[in-house]
């Protein structure tokens, strides 16, 4: 009994917080309230029966096989329980989604009374949900001449899961909420420093915006019941900086549907817009929850007569209303014309939101369940021989006749799965790719672990090459929430098949390397398709996706994903990098150069970046790769030389062992798999068999970039641009501005060197300018603190082994300890060194944070607000993004330094070099 009361008590503490029940997933626990539920007389009797029905979660948590078992026993009649029929046992049963479920109505539908039989067959033919060993069962028992598994797999081969559902709304009213100006970050929807209670949604979605907008959105619910809640990013982009699938559940969770009568706090079908649309990433999560995303258009660039821009002082365009969504305005979506009105008058097109692919998922409810059914059709058909009716939208497939193919339509040409034989496909193609490697990070990986038990998943798909699961998000504070969820995590995903970073079994040491930088080092194959749970999986080598923790669970479960083929944007270099310079600079130097030759157009906005990077190595060429994030990109890919490749695979190849002699690889032998695999690629280029990947001379793109290296005299820095009087250009990325911008005079209060945006080479640059400062002022004084924190473990290592740690060290006033973490954040400093824990670190938002108020400088990829440092009532907080020399420079002066501290201070370094290719990178 001490497992139920245990579970009462925790729902009186949750009542505090106004929160529910939580959901059950604990099979003792479950086992418990059913042995009270066959007590006739137990005084929990009713509480339990309304638990076991409405709050236990489903697919294969281990509740969910005690709840098919007992529901089974109902069914069979060897137990009685009045308030549960075997008619309601076989709906509850309908709304399990898989794994237990699956198996006890197939052991139904199988058996020997015919009556159960059909009925279980009739749920069955509802679900999609299947794995191998459901569909062997099935496929064996056609084979043996069962009529109900021919009549089950006749109605698969029909799809009539599928058909069967009703169609979506013609018309969708919506009242409109806009949750802020200018770009919406996730970090709004579902805050970094919230990450610990992602997996507990009904907690988690009590932090999304504000109390009061969540008050608000409460408050046209009840005026417009008739009506859905559209959140929107007015004059910005919705859900930039991450896919996050944790903000898309808490917008379903305030302002969609619930999924199941029977399944709490799991909502769909969210209704959200942009003046500028959703970034890509987001969108796709959008699609997972069978989700409406709108691209509203409801701000122009002004235009003269002469349809020419018309700019304000600052060269800007001006933008002008073309129609109104003030919060409170109704709105009808209209599905058949695919047009938005108010009232009568016509205000868009929304062809682009509602494609027969996104029709599909809005009718499904998500596509999850898309995707399993096109797998389930095209099984039945094969077991029946017979040819799967055309259900389903066709892939679009966009062929040009004598149009060559850019590097990512290579790459997806090359993994595309169920395409017309022979046919080559170009950009706006909707694929099936075959995925090579897959990543899971631990603030996202609980609610990965969760998607893979609803979709009854219980292995990681034998397709894929390698995947790993981070603990990098957790990495600087060992609290008591990490202490309860991490272990959790990496147990699960250790037993599903991923390279864990912490050893559920305590083998090896536990690593919190940064996840893009294990990706970057375990992709070994520059065609490869990388999928990963975070916006920053962008690999420099093969095309690298960023998801949701859904997407990141189907890649696992099924070693596939779908998408269109995105247009590329190909920027290539001119000119030469002065010796002072850092390549982070160019970096930045390319989303400046871009917007002011495209008058502002961000050219990158959802499509691939193909950079000609030539000569610099995967580690280095990261920087650029990372980077693309905060440049609204797709995704992006590196055009790399021959002998550069090599060069990144050989590195990659150390490392990799350097984790199988740590005792990181699995029964599979998954990483040494890849040192294979790593060997043959570099075979095949040494040979020429296989150059290194470049597109065509005669492939198209949505535009070209080139970079002018000579124009860039200045270290570059992204500012959130706080103070900006049109709020919605503060915290974008696009403020880029010259360090001389500053005057020497900015006081910096805090600075960063850390998490994916840096490499070795960085850190040793830290090391030089240290030895440097001290040659020529006597001593290293800090004026404000410095914390650094390496991305992984092996370039700490490799530090220690040429000596640079031993410099590090010698000027910090704290070094990590992996026997003794922290258990709780540091958000006080002295003016001193700090070397941190390989991860995230103050990047994350939910780990270290600087004083709110501060103004940081750091090599971080997030300047969003209350991300690495919070406003307070007097001053908003700043995070400045620039490279590792004038970080460690700004915080030694205490100030932003003058061009003339900045050029003495790295005299004689070996900064990040880069020269463009002098060879041509193209076929």
């Amino acid at each position: 009994m001490n497992i139920y009361k245990d579970y009462i008590q925790e729902i009186e503490e949750r009542k505090n917080q106004g929160l529910h029940p939580k959901p059950i997933d604990d099979a003792a626990l479950l086992s418990e309230i059913i042995a009270q539920i066959k007590d006739l007389d137990n005084e929990y009797r009713n509480d339990s029966l309304n638990f076991f029905i409405y709050n236990t979660l489903p697919g294969t948590t281990s509740a969910a096989g005690e709840k098919a078992k007992f529901l089974k026993e109902i069914i069979l009649g060897e137990s009685l329980v009045e308030e549960i029929t075997p008619a309601f046992a076989f709906e509850l049963l309908s709304h399990m989604k898989g794994g237990p479920s699956i198996e006890v109505l197939l052991d139904l539908a199988l058996g020997n009374d015919v009556a159960i039989a059909q009925e279980a067959a009739k749920v069955l033919k509802t679900q999609v949900f299947l794995y191998d060993a459901d569909t062997d069962r099935l496929k064996e028992a056609y084979k043996n001449g069962s009529v109900i598994a021919k009549d089950i797999l006749e109605s698969y081969a029909q799809a009539e899961f599928f058909t069967k559902l009703p169609e979506a709304a013609e018309e969708i009213k919506v009242v409109t909420f806009i949750a802020g100006e200018g770009d919406i970050s996730t970090d709004l929807l579902s805050p970094g420093n919230q990450a610990h209670s992602r997996s507990d949604r009904e907690l988690h979605g009590k932090c999304m915006i504000t109390p009061e907008a969540q008050a608000e959105i409460q408050a046209l619910q009840a005026q417009h019941p008739d009506a859905s809640v559209m959140l929107i990013a007015e004059k910005g982009t919705m859900g930039v900086g991450s896919s996050r699938m944790s903000g898309v559940n808490n917008v379903a969770l305030w302002t969609g549907k619930q999924a199941s009568p029977y399944v709490p706090f799991v909502n769909i079908a969210p209704i959200v817009g942009g003046t500028n649309g959703i970034s890509p990433i987001f969108l796709t999560t959008v699609d997972v929850t069978g989700g409406i995303g709108i691209d509203l258009k409801n701000w122009v660039k002004k235009v003269d007569a002469d349809g020419n821009v018309i700019r304000n002082e600052n060269d800007e365009p001006i933008l002008e209303q073309t129609y109104s969504v003030a919060t409170g305005t109704v709105l009808t979506i209209n599905t058949k014309t695919k047009k938005l009105y108010n009232g009568d008058q016509e205000l868009i097109d929304l062809s682009k939101s509602f494609t027969p692919q996104k029709m599909e998922f809005i009718k499904a409810g998500g596509s999850y369940a898309i995707v399993f059914g096109k797998k389930l059709q095209t099984f039945a058909a094969k077991v029946l021989d017979v040819e799967a009716p055309a259900v389903f939208a066709p892939s679009k497939e966009i062929s040009y006749e004598g149009q060559g193919l850019t590097a990512v339509e290579k790459i997806f040409n090359k993994n595309a799965v169920g395409i017309t034989p022979g046919k080559v496909l170009h950009a706006g193609s909707d694929v099936r790719v075959e995925v090579n490697i897959v990543g899971s990070q631990d603030t996202t990986g609980l609610m990965t672990a969760q998607e893979l038990e609803s979709m009854a998943a219980t292995v990681i798909s034998p397709i894929v090459d390698g995947a790993y699961q981070s603990g990098c998000h957790t990495a600087s504070v060992w609290d008591k929430k990490a202490q309860a969820n991490i272990p959790k995590l990496m147990k699960f995903m250790n037993n599903f098949g991923l390279i864990t970073a912490r050893d559920p079994k305590g083998v090896y040491h536990s690593m919190t390397d940064v996840i893009h930088k294990v990706l970057n080092d375990i992709t070994i194959d520059e065609w490869a398709i990388i999928i990963g749970g975070d916006s920053h999986t962008r690999m420099s080598k093969g095309v690298a996706f960023g998801a949701d923790s859904g997407t990141v669970a189907l890649a696992l479960a099924t070693g596939e994903a779908s998408m269109p083929i995105p247009e590329s944007v190909k920027v290539t270099f001119k000119g030469d990098m002065k010796g002072y310079m850092d390549f982070r600079d160019v970096v930045h130097a390319t989303q400046a150069q871009m917007l002011h030759q495209f008058g502002g157009e961000n050219v990158f906005q959802g499509r691939i970046i193909e950079v000609h990077i030539g000569t610099l190595t995967a580690d280095q060429a990261f920087t650029f790769t990372d980077w693309t994030a905060e440049m609204k990109a797709k995704a992006s890919i590196c055009i790399s030389e021959d002998d550069t490749l090599i060069e990144s695979l050989e590195i990659a190849k150390g490392r990799i062992q350097i984790m199988i002699e740590k005792g990181m690889d699995n029964e599979r032998q998954v990483l040494q798999g890849l040192i294979n695999k790593a060997d043959k690629r570099i075979a095949e280029i040494k040979s020429a068999e296989k150059p290194a990947l470049t597109p065509d001379a005669n492939a198209k793109y949505y535009a070209e970039v080139v970079v002018d290296l000579d124009q860039i005299a200045e270290p570059m820095i992204a500012d959130p641009d706080v103070n900006n009087a049109d709020v919605s250009k503060r915290y974008t990325h696009d403020t880029i501005r010259p360090l001389s911008f500053y005057g020497g005079v900015k006081k910096v209060d805090l600075g960063f060197i850390g998490s994916c945006m840096v490499h070795k080479g960085d850190m040793k640059i830290l090391a030089q300018m240290l030895k440097n400062v001290e040659a020529q002022n006597g001593k290293v004084e800090f004026n404000a603190p410095l914390v650094v924190a390496p991305p992984t473990y092996n370039i700490v290592d490799e530090l220690k082994a040429e000596g640079d740690w031993e410099v590090l060290q010698k000027y910090s006033g704290f070094e990590f300890n992996d026997d003794a973490p922290k258990g709780a954040a540091r958000t006080e400093y002295e003016n001193m060194l700090y070397l941190e824990r390989p991860g995230c670190n103050l990047c994350m938002g939910n780990q270290e944070k600087a004083a709110k108020g501060d103004t940081v400088m750091a090599t971080s990829t997030r300047l969003f607000q209350g991300r690495v440092v919070e406003d307070t009532e007097g001053k908003k907080g700043e995070s400045l993004l620039s490279s590792t020399p004038v970080v460690v420079l700004s915080t030694i002066l205490g100030r932003t330094p003058t061009m003339e501290e900045y050029t003495a201070a790295v005299d004689g370094i070996n900064l990040t070099k880069f020269a463009p290719s002098n060879k041509q990178l193209v076929m």
